[in-house]
């Protein structure tokens, strides 16, 4: 046996007047262009746009660059890791282990 569909039910006859609907904007258009670049072109470490590939960096700029960091972060790594020993030991007072 077949129900009908009430007003509530979705059936056009109790529906709400429809809304006039606003004017639609015009879309703008998009164009793509391929100009043969990849994405390592575009990073700037594979070529440049000339063809030549980028200096190449020495293994002592290297090494000043990774030693300067170093400097940088022993004293952060330091105070942490004093900071963890001191909340050890903490724990291992209030627990009786030590």
């Amino acid at each position: 046996m077949k129900r009908k569909k009430g007003p509530a039910e979705g059936s056009a006859e109790g529906s709400a007047p429809e809304k006039a609907e606003a004017p639609k904007k015009k879309e703008q258009k998009i164009i793509y262009i391929d100009d043969g670049s990849t994405i390592a072109d575009m990073s700037g470490t594979y070529k440049t746009r000339d063809g030549k590939a980028p200096p190449r960096t020495t293994f002592r700029e290297k090494m000043q660059t990774f030693f300067s960091v170093m400097k940088k972060m022993v004293l952060p790594c330091l105070v942490t890791l004093i900071a963890f020993t001191l909340v050890f030991l903490l724990f291992q007072c209030l627990a009786g282990n030590l």
